[in-house]
């Protein structure tokens, strides 16, 4: 190698030298934000692997939920053995599957009541046969009104036996599950005999009525004959269409009625004129009764009006006793104070001081001043006039 060629290869490797040194000085100095990045950088790969390994959806008896709660365990094995499994979320598109397929069976879980006896009544047409889980009282009477609820499984209550002959039942056996149960033309796996069970299907056996949702489930479907109950009564058919309503499919009429709604026709006749006197009313009551009056403060009132305005309400009040006591307790005070008794004077002291000065008994003057109870205005104003003159009597001397 010449001369030449060596210092080419030297200038050629020192950029080299100095990019990667000043990478790693760069590295270096930014190691604690590489490092933040990096954590959450595993963090949203994480949570990312976890979305999309979670289930599609969490709906209870879905077939693509694999929850205790969801129904992918009996569409999986009703798929094995042959049987085609639809899911449809909304009624116009599980009517376009009934349509298409021949002697399709239904599969429907509607526990809030979203569909209502026309949309029953459209799919009842459209299926060849229908198993209902869990329904209510409003989507019995839209299927069949021969179906009707009848209460719930004991807890203690945990195997149930079939008690009736229906194929299907008898060959799957006992089942274990909680729920409510259902009256109907043919009932089994009743709670006790000739009540309601878990079980029920029309005389043709186009309608079933599943009163348990762990009769389906995932997390109950290894229980005693659950699985082959299910099995039975859902593969009857090539096809199965497994529908689940939503909020969708609620009618548009269904809304609740307004207030006018509800509301009597004469009402639009009243109302206004309640309004009118309701006017007029506010009109007459809050009427200005005079020009304000401005008085400085704070305001001085004499003692003559005060106890004139605390007459006007025991006169108003027909409170005769407490006038009477007040009367008496400012006359005894301010004999007391006359003759010099003290602030612990008692009545009968100030009684025995009054006697004393004007020369009168003292029970004559103790039945007048302490005793005596007036039951009449008329009375008490007497009595008022007379123990002034002896209060006048007693201080004059």
């Amino acid at each position: 190698m010449t001369a030449v060629d060596q210092q080419q290869a030297g200038r050629a490797q020192k950029p080299a030298t100095s990019e990667a040194s000043g990478f790693r000085g760069w590295a270096r100095k930014r190691a604690a934000w590489i490092a933040i990045g990096l954590v959450f950088l595993a963090l949203v790969t994480y949570l990312a692997v976890g979305q999309l390994s979670a289930p599609d959806d969490a709906r209870p008896l879905s077939v693509r939920n694999p929850a205790p709660d969801g129904g992918m365990a009996v569409a999986e094995i009703l798929g094995r053995q042959g049987v085609r499994v639809t899911p449809t979320d909304t009624l116009p598109d599980t009517l376009a599957q009934l349509s298409q397929k021949e002697d399709p069976v239904l599969f429907l879980s509607d526990p809030r009541g979203f569909l209502d006896r026309s949309q029953l009544e459209e799919l009842r047409a459209a299926a060849e046969k229908i198993v209902v889980v869990g329904p209510r009282l409003r989507t019995l009477a839209g299927l069949d009104p021969a179906f009707g609820p009848g209460g719930v499984v004991p807890e203690a209550v945990t195997v149930l036996e079939p008690q009736c002959r229906e194929d299907d039942p008898a060959a799957a056996g006992p089942v274990s599950a909680q729920g409510p149960v259902y009256t109907g033309p043919v009932v089994c796996y009743s709670i006790r005999p000739g009540a309601a069970g878990l079980y029920a299907t029309s005389a043709d056996g186009s309608i079933v009525v599943l009163g348990s949702s762990g009769l389906v489930d995932n997390g109950h479907l290894a229980l005693e004959g659950n699985a082959a109950l299910a099995l039975r009564t859902l593969g009857s058919g090539p096809e199965l269409v497994w529908y689940l309503p939503g909020p969708s499919d609620m009618s548009t009429d269904r809304s609740a009625p307004t207030l006018s709604e509800l509301a009597p026709p004469w009402l639009a006749f009243l109302g206004p004129w309640l309004g009118v006197v309701a006017v007029l009313t506010i009109l007459w009551r809050g009427r200005r009764l005079g020009p304000l009056v401005f008085e400085p403060l704070p305001v001085v009132v004499k003692a003559a009006e005060t106890a004139e305005g605390r007459a006007r309400l025991y006169q108003d009040s027909r409170a005769l006793d407490r006038a009477a006591d007040n009367l008496r307790a400012g006359l005894l005070s301010r004999l007391a104070k006359h003759f010099n008794l003290g602030p612990a004077a008692t009545a009968g002291s100030v009684v025995d001081a009054v006697a004393v000065a004007v020369g009168r008994p003292a029970p004559e003057l103790r039945s007048i001043l302490v005793d005596f109870r007036p039951q009449t205005e008329g009375q008490l104003v007497q009595w008022a006039q007379q123990i002034e003159h002896i209060e006048q009597e007693a201080t004059a001397r």
